[in-house]
């Protein structure tokens, strides 16, 4: 799920985690429900597509397929923080130019 968060980053013109960015993305919350086992070198397709945006946070929806079938659908909410070297993290808005790059999905996972 997290590679496919950076890829949409990246189809985006952005990094999540550029270095010495002012700001980073702590992971707020985590979830999956698996429907079906998935063994060790199976290659997923990780469908990923953003649920909702607000003035600090990310959240997205995933689904994985393999081939035909899913297996397994996850959400996953991010916050945008300040990164001070020697302070703790503290929330801060998503910067403007970063928001406008993002859409809310209407539908599923594209």
């Amino acid at each position: 799920m997290e590679e496919a968060e950076h890829a949409m980053w990246r189809a985006a013109g952005l990094s999540i985690a550029p270095p010495g960015a002012p700001i980073g993305w702590a992971r707020v919350s985590a979830s999956c429900e698996y429907f079906q086992p998935l063994r060790f070198e199976d290659e997923v397709d990780v469908r990923i597509h953003i649920t909702a945006i607000t003035r600090k946070t990310i959240e997205y929806a995933c689904e994985l397929r393999l081939g035909d079938a899913t297996v397994a659908r996850a959400a996953m909410s991010i916050i945008c923080v300040r990164t001070i070297p020697g302070e703790p993290l503290k929330a801060a808005d998503i910067p403007d130019d970063i928001a406008a790059r993002f859409e809310v999905a209407a539908e599923g996972p594209a």
